[in-house]
């Protein structure tokens, strides 16, 4: 399967990319893993969401006739350097393309903490997406904490499911939220966001300077302590709803070569990586929200498409979005006390029982692999790899195929593409 412009995601980054390029006279291929477009922002597709943003570019998306390949995982990238392998719910496939947007989001940050792999106890928007897909929330008493504004959309939406929310407990400091308060001044769009926001949650207590020190419960949750300075207490909930910010899924674009900075990958002002032909957008270039990630999903979409006057009249919104995310992250950054949420007998890696004491006498992630097999289960280090790098210090290392996990056929047709690719190179 070929396309002038294939997009990998379709959240707000992918589906903006996706209009542009074919707007732009390109053939567009816009894959995603899931069944419906929207991403983890606008999960469940049209139909969904009753915000103007999204209700505009679901629009869009239909009136551009793009294809589109749902429930297809992209595990690998061919020797040949223009060619993907997928796994599709029908089997394996190749996809081939001129240009590569990858947009693959973002996930949650989970700091261990005793407690947290009791049934109950979820992400912020694991449990919000649990709900939409039909977990009964009504009458549940929850707690929701860890850090960002995602906790006050969660508890919003979970609120008007019938939830009763306890509290939200957020780790950022009353100073720093009440100076990204006062910033919000200089936004004005944004102001009557929060303004909206705030309305549906009065009478919700906000904690500032917060966390969940444990949970607790008998074979699922009861209750969580909570630790505000030297002040701790209990409440008693039926889930906890714990994340802390959002980690880029960067993994694909490391494979097929890119550039990155940190955990993100790095572009250049038209979003290209350090690949020629590959052009990266949203999360996973930087935390950024759904406005930046819409203006950098054009951005790439245009440009991927050699539509560069397209991309240029965009740099200002990106620009604006930009200072604004900068502005929340800096409100929001975590904590180093974070860092002794674990004890000895926490689980860091839950996919292989290993438990904080053994790692903290460890050097590096690798040698956590060679020594215990951290990072080695079937989430391949998703969960605890960002766990890891806030509390040690430590980097991955490298990233291999399938980055996914996958069915023997379609490793089996993997060997056999790059075998005939490598030998069309000789």
């Amino acid at each position: 399967m070929y396309a002038d412009v294939l997009v990998l995601g379709a959240g707000p980054a992918g589906m903006a990319a996706a209009v542009r390029a074919q707007e732009s006279g390109a053939r567009v291929l816009l894959v995603d893993d899931n069944s419906e477009i929207g991403g983890q922002i606008w999960r469940g597709g049209e139909g969904s969401h009753t915000g103007r943003q999204a209700r505009d570019w679901f629009g869009r998306m239909k009136d551009a006739q793009l294809r589109i390949l749902r429930a297809t995982q992209v595990i690998a990238g061919v020797a040949d350097g223009k060619t993907l392998l997928a796994e599709t719910p029908a089997g394996a496939c190749e996809l081939r393309y001129k240009n590569l947007v990858i947009a693959a989001g973002a996930r949650e940050i989970f700091l261990p903490f005793p407690g947290w792999t009791l049934p109950g106890v979820t992400g912020v928007g694991g449990l919000q997406a649990l709900v939409k897909g039909g977990l009964p929330i009504a009458g549940k008493r929850v707690v929701i904490a860890g850090s960002g504004p995602l906790l006050l959309a969660v508890a919003a939406n979970l609120r008007k499911a019938g939830a009763k929310i306890m509290l939200i407990a957020e780790q950022a400091p009353w100073a720093r939220v009440s100076r990204f308060v006062f910033a919000l001044w200089s936004h004005r769009e944004k102001v009557l966001q929060a303004i909206q926001l705030q309305s549906s949650l009065l009478g919700i207590p906000l904690r500032l300077g917060c966390r969940v020190a444990s949970a607790q419960g008998l074979g699922h949750l009861q209750r969580v302590r909570l630790r505000q300075g030297e002040k701790t207490w209990a409440e008693n909930c039926d889930y906890a709803a714990v994340a802390y910010g959002l980690y880029p899924n960067s993994e694909m674009a490391a494979l097929l070569g890119c550039r990155l900075e940190g955990a993100y990958v790095a572009v250049d002002e038209w979003q290209r990586t350090s690949q020629e032909s590959i052009y990266c957008a949203g999360e996973c270039t930087g935390i950024g929200g759904v406005d930046l990630s819409l203006a950098e999903g054009e951005i790439a979409g245009y440009s991927a498409a050699g539509r560069q006057d397209g991309a240029e009249r965009v740099f200002a919104r990106r620009a604006k979005a930009k200072a604004f995310a900068d502005e929340l992250n800096r409100a929001y950054a975590l904590r180093e006390d974070l860092k002794n949420l674990s004890d000895g007998d926490t689980l860091v890696c839950r996919c292989e029982d290993v438990l904080y004491e053994r790692l903290k006498r460890l050097s590096s992630f690798r040698a956590a692999k060679l020594h215990t097999r951290c990072g080695m289960g079937s989430c391949q280090g998703r969960v605890c790899g960002p766990a890891t790098e806030f509390l040690f210090g430590w980097k991955t290392d490298s990233i291999r195929p399938p980055i996914f996990p996958s069915r023997i056929g379609t490793l089996v047709m993997n060997e056999a593409i790059s075998e005939e690719a490598a030998q069309s190179t000789l």
